[in-house]
C-alpha cells in the first residue's frame, strides 16, 4: 500500500509497505553509522591513524546529525516530508560511495559528515511520519517494526562487516552497502505517500518544549542513557581484542550474538510496551550499564562476554521503542519539533560517548572507557528514578 487507506467501514489501516520501507532505512542507516565499529582496527591502520582518532569517524556523523536533526523541519519548511526522506537516503548513498574510496583521513570525514546529515534529518521526522502512516493504536507495532530495521542491522552488519573486512578489506564492505541503498532509494519513491508539511515548524516551537520540565528532564535521561551505551559500544572491539582475547572468527560470532538478542528485544517492546511507559524508562540504561559492569569483571571468559552482550544487545533495541513512545506519548501535540529535539539529543550522546571513550582509550586504558560508560548509565538511573516525573502532566 502507498497510502494510508480508509475500509468501507470508516476504520483507517495502515500503509505498511511504507512502514516497510522506512525499516530497511533504518537498517542501512545503523549499519552505516555503527560499521566502523566492527572495522575500527583495520580502518585505522589503513588511514594511518590510531583508534581513538578512527572513533571519531562516529563522532563527526553525530556532530553533523545534531546539526541536521534540529534545522530539517525549519528548512524543509512546507516541503513533502515525503521528497524529504527520499533526499536524505541519497545523501545517505553519496556518502557510503565517498567512505568506500576515501583515499585518506579527511576524505574519510567528510564522507561521515554528509551521512550524519542523512542521519539527524531522517530520524528527526520518522517518528512523525509513522504517526501519520498508521492508526494510533498501531503505533507500538509500527514503531517496533520500523526499529525491527535497528535489529536487523545490529545482528548482521556488524559481524558481517568484521567478516568481510579481514576477507576483502573494510573498503569492500562499504561497496556492498551502495546497492542495497540504492534499492531502498527507488522503494521510497514507489512505496511512501504524499506527506506535505503540517504548517511551518520554528524554533519557537522547541524552545517552548523545553520549557516543558518532564520533556526537558526526559531529553537528559534518554541523552545519559545513550551516552553510556556508545561510550562502551564505539569501543567494544578493542575490548573484545584485548580483554577477551576474540580472534576475528570469534568477534564475528559475538558480535553475530549482540546483534541477534536485538530481535527479542525489538519483539518484546512491540508487545510488553503497551500500558504505562513511565516504569520502563529506567531499564535501559540499568539492564545495559549493568552488563558493561560484567564485561570489566569477568571479560576474559569468552562464554561471560557472550551473554552479557547477548542481553546487552536485546535491551539496545528496546531502548529505541521505549523512548521514542514515551515521546509520542507525551508530546504527541508537536512531533516533528519533538523528533528533533530528541534526535539531537541523543546524537550529541553519541557524540560525547565516542569523545570520551576514544579520551579514556588513548590516555588510559580500555578499561577507563567501559567504567565511563557505567558511571554515565548509574547517574541515568538515578535521574529517572520511578520515571513518573517524565510524564505529561494530566
Amino acid at each position: 500500500m502507498a497510502a494510508v487507506t480508509t475500509m468501507n467501514e470508516g476504520r483507517p489501516t495502515a500503509a505498511w509497505g511504507a512502514v516497510l520501507s522506512m525499516a530497511l532505512c533504518v537498517a542501512m542507516l545503523i549499519a552505516s553509522e555503527f560499521m566502523p565499529v566492527s572495522l575500527l582496527t583495520p580502518m585505522a591502520a589503513g588511514l594511518n591513524a590510531t583508534e581513538g582518532q578512527t572513533g571519531q569517524a562516529i563522532s563527526v556523523s553525530g556532530l553533523f546529525a545534531i546539526a541536521a536533526s534540529m534545522l530539517v523541519t525549519t528548512v524543509a519548511g512546507r516541503l513533502d516530508r515525503k521528497w524529504v526522506l527520499v533526499a536524505m537516503t541519497a545523501l545517505m548513498l553519496l556518502s557510503l560511495v565517498l567512505v568506500a574510496a576515501a583515499p585518506n583521513f579527511a576524505m574519510l570525514m567528510l564522507g561521515r559528515a554528509l551521512l550524519g546529515i542523512c542521519i539527524g534529518g531522517f530520524w528527526a521526522l520518522a517518528t512523525a511520519v509513522i504517526m501519520r502512516l498508521v492508526p494510533a493504536a498501531d503505533m507500538p507495532r509500527a514503531l517496533a517494526l520500523m526499529y525491527g530495521g535497528q535489529a536487523i542491522a545490529a545482528a548482521f552488519a556488524a559481524p558481517i562487516g568484521s567478516y568481510f573486512g579481514g576477507l576483502l578489506g573494510w573498503r569492500a564492505v562499504f561497496w556492498m552497502l551502495v546497492p542495497i541503498v540504492a534499492v531502498n532509494l527507488a522503494w521510497h519513491v514507489v512505496s511512501l505517500p504524499s506527506l506535505p508539511a503540517r504548517g511551518r515548524q520554528d524554533f519557537r516551537g522547541m524552545i517552548g518544549l523545553l520549557a516543558r520540565p518532564h520533556f526537558r528532564l526526559g531529553l537528559i535521561a534518554a541523552m545519559l542513557s545513550w551516552g553510556s551505551a556508545f561510550t562502551m559500544f564505539t569501543y567494544l572491539r578493542p575490548f573484545l581484542e584485548q580483554v577477551t582475547g576474540a580472534d576475528v572468527a570469534v568477534l564475528s560470532m559475538l558480535l553475530l550474538l549482540l546483534g541477534c538478542a536485538g530481535f527479542a528485544g525489538t519483539w518484546g517492546a512491540g508487545r510488553f510496551f503497551t500500558g504505562s511507559i513511565a516504569p520502563w524508562l529506567r531499564l535501559p540504561a540499568l539492564v545495559m550499564g549493568g552488563c558493561t559492569l560484567g564485561l570489566l569483571l569477568l571479560g576474559s571468559s569468552v562464554v561471560a562476554a557472550g551473554m552479557f552482550l547477548a542481553i546487552w544487545g536485546a535491551m539496545n533495541t528496546a531502548m529505541s521503542v521505549i523512548w521514542m513512545t514515551w515521546m509520542s506519548r507525551t508530546v504527541d501535540d508537536a512531533p516533528e519539533a519533538a523528533g528533533s529535539l530528541m534526535v539531537a539529543a541523543i546524537q550529541a550522546s553519541i557524540l560525547l560517548g565516542a569523545v570520551l571513550g576514544g579520551i579514556l582509550l588513548d590516555s588510559l586504558s580500555i578499561a577507563a572507557t567501559f567504567a565511563g560508560s557505567v558511571a554515565l548509565a548509574a547517574v541515568a538511573v538515578l535521574l529517572i528514578g520511578g520515571g513518573r516525573s517524565l510524564l505529561k502532566p494530566n
